[in-house]
């Protein structure tokens, strides 16, 4: 891509400065709204999903990535356990718990 704009430049003209700065003026703004509008925000959910999976507890309401509601029986460092029925216990890696419905 950078070829692109060195070659674009016009013949037989000095271009009056640096390619590789005028690369970084057109593409720098682009870069930063990328980064605010894409990047950012990604990174504040995964630390506020982060925070949610830490404070999960025993006897909390649940329900998971993949939309299975249930309570927390056991939680272990890397685990849950969750009873999804009478007798019936399922474990799930944490990162899936998607949120908390009530304490």
């Amino acid at each position: 891509m950078l070829t692109f704009f060195l070659m674009a430049q016009p013949q037989g003209q000095d271009a009056g400065g640096n390619p590789i700065v005028s690369f970084l003026i057109m593409f720098g703004p682009l870069i930063a709204i990328m980064y605010f509008m894409i990047i950012r925000p990604q990174q504040k959910r995964a630390k506020q999903h982060q925070a949610l999976v830490s404070a999960v507890k025993k006897g909390d309401r649940i329900v998971t990535s993949a939309g299975i509601h249930g309570t927390v029986n056991d939680i272990d460092e890397t685990t849950v356990t969750v009873t999804i029925a009478a007798n019936t216990h399922v474990t799930f890696d944490k990162s899936s718990i998607g949120h908390v419905l009530s304490n």
